[in-house]
């Protein structure tokens, strides 16, 4: 018998099919298995018969298993996945941030009145200096709708250039027989919308490793700061692995503070959080580090072995095992607030109601006002009072807060994203995305070293404030230097240098119809050349294609034919224009029509009024 069994075993197993997929295909298999090895068993399969049960129930099981099965591998595609916290693991394991709705962000001009007072050394009226305020970041103003926007940085009023020049702009307004008695001056700022809250929580004495708080508020848009009753700083990071940070500094040097206001310092920052937010809710939750402050920790990697038993000299041993838990209780990844009050102070709040129109916010909510000149008392309190502010465009920028399948979306963009500078591209993006506060770069050249294969060069150039090309400060340099050396590999090196500018001027003479007017053509080929040469379409390295100006020259209307084009250098000083002072050839480097700059050079039509000279026949 038992040989039989076996048998049919082995006869049958060759027609056994693991393609069943649903409760049908499950029942049929079932019953032609029953059929193959107990054919004198079982014979009735009728769904009112016990053995027709026991196949459904079998069937039932193997259709749900197969239908989870099939749900959790589709759950392990993001673009599949349909549960909420599959696609959450998905886009954190991404690095895509979840966020809720977003402020908007408005330019602003606050005006204030100050009395006008003589200047005997320029002969005319000026804004009296010990009225002049400053209105200080966090300053809240209101739009007709409602919506609280606040002001992001300080507004000096008494600001002066490198003249002593008064920097805001300000109108004068006299009396009836022309005296001057007050002065109007206005300045502007960039205010964004939403509430500033402060949240204090108590934090019992007990270390907890990567503890979590969750804010009250949704749609939290900023942390402004976090924290403790002994003034200890938490700092937000991207990850607690990282253990330094960016922050801003005054510039004191008056040589280039108009265009540095600020340079870049990198901080240890031993405390700090990462911030997560729920998809659903939209709140958001502060999670700390694991470190314990109270206990001594000098080893900047945990060691194993000193969580282990004592092997040394033990020929033999159990068992044991190590608590993985043990290992992140260093300060590697930052130390666990314990014992104290965490005073977190955010923004929240946002949606396209944000996007108020211009000139509606003109409501001053709560004034942060602040005088280093000691003023009189009646002039600081007329100043208070005449304080108004406006926004002269729409404020722009907020946003509803971000569906699943728009977030969905950038999982696979972001999968090629990376906080390391590899390549080039790579290397302008994190350049590019420097803040405006620590300097601007105009322009950016990459080259390679002819003396270390691992080093670029990097060629820089930045704008003055009517759009030329000038150096880079030095401060800008050193802000750089600082950035870019958290992203770059421990193996590269980069070299920070100045791009060379080539100004340039056109000369060209032209055959035009007898019955067109010469000046009027003059002008239209003018215009063209200029338009099509401006600054925003050069890059650094870039070159110069001749027959690009004699496109422009005789497409223009009424223009027969072009007799003579030249291109040449210009450098110095002419008369009231600075020309940059980089010589270079312009004929020796001219081959097959294109004209090439030296390596890290820029070209740059300066003045095109007066470097574009035609002449018509």
């Amino acid at each position: 018998m038992a040989n039989k069994v076996k048998k049919n075993l082995k006869a049958g197993s060759s027609t056994r099919s693991y393609l069943a997929k649903d409760f049908e295909s499950f029942r049929q298999n079932l019953i032609e298995q029953a059929g193959i090895f107990f054919p004198d068993k079982i014979q009735d399969f009728s769904e009112a018969s016990v053995a027709g049960m026991l196949v459904d129930i079998a069937a039932t099981v193997a259709d749900t298993m197969s239908f989870y099965l099939d749900h959790q591998f589709r759950e392990l595609d993001p673009q599949s996945a349909v549960e909420t916290e599959s696609v959450v693991t998905h886009l954190r394991n991404a690095g895509v941030e979840v966020y809720g709705a977003a402020p908007s962000v408005a330019d602003i001009t606050v005006t204030v009145k100050v009395p006008a007072v003589l200047d005997t050394t320029l002969d005319k009226y000026i804004p009296k200096a010990t009225a002049l305020p400053i209105v200080l970041a966090g300053t809240t103003f209101s739009s007709d709708s409602g919506i609280i926007f606040n002001l992001t940085e300080d507004l000096d009023f008494a600001a002066v250039d490198v003249l002593g020049n008064i920097v805001p702009d300000y109108v004068t307004s006299k009396t009836a027989d022309g005296v001057p008695t007050q002065m109007e001056v206005s300045l502007g700022g960039v205010a964004i919308s939403g509430k500033e809250t402060q949240q204090v929580v108590s934090v019992p004495d007990t270390h907890v490793p990567f503890r979590e708080i969750t804010l009250s508020s949704p749609n939290v848009s900023e942390i402004l700061s976090v924290k403790d009753t002994d003034g200890n700083v938490y700092y937000e990071v991207k990850s607690l692995s990282q253990d330094t940070v960016f922050i801003p500094v005054d510039n004191t040097s008056p040589d280039d503070f108009d265009d540095v206001p600020k340079t870049l310092e990198v901080i240890p920052c031993p405390r700090r959080f990462v911030k997560t937010t729920s998809l659903s809710s939209r709140k958001t939750t502060l999670r700390f580090g694991a470190g314990n402050e109270s206990v001594l920790d000098d080893d900047i990697i945990p060691d194993p072995s000193d969580l282990s038993l004592d092997l040394y000299g033990k020929k033999s041993f159990s068992r044991f095992s190590i608590d993985p838990n043990s290992l992140i209780g260093t300060q590697t990844l930052g130390i666990s607030p314990r014992g104290t009050s965490l005073s977190i102070l955010y923004r929240h709040g946002g949606g396209l109601d944000h996007n108020v129109d211009s000139k509606t916010i003109k409501t001053v909510q709560t004034l942060s006002l602040e005088f280093r000149k000691s003023p009189d008392a009646a002039d600081a309190l007329a100043v208070r009072q005449s304080i108004k502010v406006t926004n002269p465009t729409p404020a722009l920028g907020a946003a509803n807060p971000p569906e699943i399948e728009y977030l969905r979306n950038l999982i696979q963009s972001a999968r090629n994203a990376q906080t390391r500078t590899v390549t080039r591209e790579d290397l302008l993006a994190r350049i590019y995305t420097l803040p405006a506060r620590f300097g601007r770069v105009f322009r950016v050249g990459l080259a390679d070293s002819p003396t270390n294969p691992l080093a670029l060069l990097m060629y820089v150039i930045s704008q003055d404030k009517n759009g030329n090309l000038t150096i880079s400060p030095d401060a800008l340099k050193t802000n750089l230097s600082k950035y870019l050396n958290e992203f770059r590999l421990i193996s590269d090196a980069i070299d920070i240098l100045d791009a060379s500018v080539i100004n340039f001027g056109v000369t060209y003479e032209v055959y035009v119809e007898k019955t067109a007017n010469k000046q009027v053509v003059l002008q239209n080929i003018n215009r063209k050349i200029a338009s099509a040469f401006q600054m925003k379409y050069f890059q650094i390295d870039q070159p110069m294609v001749i027959d690009d100006f004699t496109n422009i020259i005789i497409n223009t209307e009424s223009v027969i034919s072009l007799v003579d084009l030249v291109i040449f250098p210009k450098h110095g000083t002419e008369i009231d224009r600075q020309y940059s002072t980089f010589t270079f050839p312009f004929e020796a480097s001219t081959k097959k029509g294109i004209l090439r700059p030296p390596t890290g050079g820029i070209f740059e039509l300066k003045f095109p009024e007066f470097d574009i000279k035609g002449h018509a026949i």
